[in-house]
């Protein structure tokens, strides 16, 4: 029996030798990869935990971080980039846990056994890979949607009374979004670490317009002329430039309009001078002054059309080249802007056309309308608020007899819009289209108050709270007469 023992004990002795033979001596805390155990299909036998761990990151480094990938952007243009450039980083190190583990546990016996089936078929733990999701959203902003290509509809354009048809242009947009998306599936569950293509969500916009659609426009639907013959050079132009900048629109069925921004913006570079513009009950000299009159001269032209009108506003006061509520002011400094949507089936074109002074807006489409129906509108003035007397506004940096003009007056008004429409010479249809509200403002006027003399300032303050120009007038006359007696006689000793 002790024999047995003995003979028995020998053998596990030489198993344990023959099992140690030629391996590096570790601390028992440091185990090592057995030989047979593969990362990625790399033999990192003998290595502890962080040996194997760095020989990975030198294997992205080297093998895969330069690996070239092909995004296909819009217009299939290629945009080259690595998988360095996506962030590629080692998501399951846990791998290398248990690829330590593999002959570690069990006895003697078992230890061995595991590492003969190592030589035998070895075992090859995957790496897998994550990706930074920002980098990549990176590289599709500033590399990629620069290649987008804007959709352009067909369009009319009208010269010497004959419409052409201008073709359109297909329009590609990147989708940063959804290619994100598709790049992070692509490479964490499709790459195969070699040189790939990966196509983009690219949005292909067809063109609104065809030669047909186009075609039916050739009705005027609706047409409105105004006058500014009374306005100066810089006005005038100002009119001219809104006008240009609107004429030649194609407006398609459910397309809104934007007045403002049509024309906008108000700056020297866009062809505008200063003129004079209403604001906050005054009348100030800014950029675009008369632009007004645009908007307002469209406006009537696409009540006629009876296109759909989505936002109105009258002016602050009064406007002479329409009736009361016929106008449709637009502001930039307070958001004022005239807007309307083509409610109609078909396409329509809007032409602006200046001559002399009048400016003209024709609206183009296709008639369906009865050639009996007529529609007009009617100016129904609900009240009238008349100024009172002058403001008198005392001006202590200026003389007695400093008399300046500032603001004009003008008329207050309540008022509404009415579309009234006949049909063979009958009125079947009365609707109120607004309402508006324009400011009473009184006239104006600066009176210069400084002088040495007491009772000269004493007069022209009683003459300026008075309210009357007239007495202030007199005061000046007076006051001057008194000036010229008086050196008259310091003249005459």
């Amino acid at each position: 029996m002790k024999k047995w023992v003995k003979r028995w004990s020998l053998t596990i002795l030489s198993l344990a030798i023959l099992c140690g033979i030629g391996m590096p001596v570790r601390a028992a805390s440091d185990p090592t990869l057995k030989e047979g155990v593969l990362i990625q299909g790399m033999d990192l036998s003998g290595m502890n935990r962080q040996e194997a761990a760095d020989a990975v990151e030198q294997y992205i480094d080297s093998n895969l971080r330069p690996v070239q990938l092909t995004l296909l952007t819009s217009n299939n243009v290629e945009i080259q980039v690595t998988a360095g450039d996506m962030g590629i980083r080692w998501s399951n190190p846990e791998i290398l846990d248990e690829a330590l583990a593999i002959g570690t546990e069990g006895n003697v016996i078992t230890r061995y056994k595991v590492l003969k089936d190592l030589q035998r078929e070895p075992v090859n733990y995957e790496l897998t890979f994550d990706y930074d999701i920002n980098a990549i959203n990176q590289i599709l902003t500033e590399q990629c949607s620069g290649y987008d290509q804007p959709v352009v509809n067909a369009v009319l354009k009208r010269e010497n009374g004959v419409f052409t048809i201008i073709e359109g242009q297909v329009g590609y947009r990147l989708d940063v979004e959804t290619s994100i998306d598709r790049v992070y599936g692509y490479m964490t569950k499709e790459w195969d670490l070699q040189p790939g293509t990966i196509a983009l969500d690219v949005v292909v916009e067809q063109p609104q317009g065809s030669a047909e659609d186009l075609a039916k426009v050739t009705d005027v639907l609706g047409s409105f002329t105004t006058s500014f013959s009374s306005s100066g050079a810089d006005r005038s132009a100002n009119v001219s430039n809104g006008c240009k900048l609107i004429d030649g629109t194609t407006l398609y069925p459910g397309e809104e309009f934007s007045t403002y921004e049509a024309v906008a913006p108000f700056t020297e570079k866009n062809g505008y001078y200063m003129a004079g513009s209403y604001l906050n009950g005054k009348v100030v000299d800014s950029l675009g002054g008369g632009i007004c009159q645009v908007s307002t001269t469209l406006y009537n032209a696409v009540l006629r059309a009876e296109l759909e009108v989505t936002l109105r506003y009258n002016h602050s006061m009064i406007v002479t080249y329409v009736d009361p509520s016929a106008d449709a002011a637009i502001a930039e400094s307070s958001g004022k802007d005239f807007k309307f949507v083509n409610n109609l089936d078909t396409p329509i074109y809007i032409e602006g056309i200046i001559e002399g002074k009048k400016i003209t807006f024709n609206i183009y489409g296709h008639e369906t309308r009865s050639s009996s129906r007529k529609v007009t509108y009617e100016s129904k003035v609900l009240e009238v608020i008349d100024p009172p007397g002058e403001q008198l506004y005392a001006e202590a940096s200026q003389p007695i007899g400093y008399l300046v003009k500032g603001d004009s007056a003008h008329i207050g008004y309540k008022a509404q819009l009415w579309k009234v429409v006949t049909e063979n010479g009958v009125e079947v249809e009365r609707t109120q289209i607004n309402s508006s509200s324009y400011k009473m403002v009184p006239s104006s006027y600066h009176v210069g108050t400084a002088t040495a003399d007491p009772n000269a300032y004493a007069a022209i303050i009683d003459a300026i709270n008075s309210g009357s120009v007239a007495n202030v007038r007199n005061v000046i006359a007076i006051v001057a007469a008194q000036q010229q007696a008086a050196m008259a006689a310091a003249a005459g000793q």
